[in-house]
């Protein structure tokens, strides 16, 4: 059915990346990464205080993804992450990019922003939601769908989709 092994599931921080992730990573029978939890503590900390990430920062971030992408590619993964840039996402399927696909989850700033301010203990706060709507460029080669609809419907939309493909 897939070829694809390994699966970003990408968007400004608040479009469900993780709950849509984790749902589809269920639904393939494969692990499930929250792109998060790879940063370096520095860019944690420098969230938290409410300062966005520029590029170099990323830098460190992107390689440990991408080897996790590599560590991945023969049992599969769903990893979410926000990948935001097309050179990002470059970085990301740098020497793996027949093997990864990209679902990006789209939803408004305002839509966005509501879902934020409900949600606790994240150390994105949602006062950098601008600079990240700011820097997001949208994947010309991706799944793209909308956050309006539940997360159990945007799963069957990107399995719809992959199977058609």
């Amino acid at each position: 059915m897939v070829k694809t092994t390994v699966f970003f599931i990408m968007g400004v921080s608040g479009s469900g990346k993780s709950t849509v992730g984790k749902l589809l990573a269920t639904e393939l029978n494969v692990p499930f990464f929250d792109g998060d939890d790879y940063h370096p503590d520095e860019n944690v900390a420098k969230m938290a205080a409410g300062n966005p990430l520029n590029d170099t920062d990323r830098k460190e971030w992107l390689l440990r993804l991408n080897a996790l992408v590599r560590k991945n590619l023969d049992s599969g993964a769903v990893i979410a992450c926000s990948a935001l840039k097309e050179s990002y996402r470059s970085q990301l399927a740098d020497g793996v990019l027949e093997k990864i696909r990209f679902v990006h989850l789209k939803g408004s700033f305002e839509e966005i922003r509501d879902r934020m301010q409900k949600r606790k203990d994240h150390f994105m706060p949602p006062k950098l939601l601008k600079s990240q709507f700011d820097t997001l460029e949208p994947p010309e080669r991706a799944i793209s769908i909308s956050i309006k609809q539940s997360p159990s419907s945007i799963v069957l939309k990107i399995l719809e989709h992959l199977n058609q493909n």
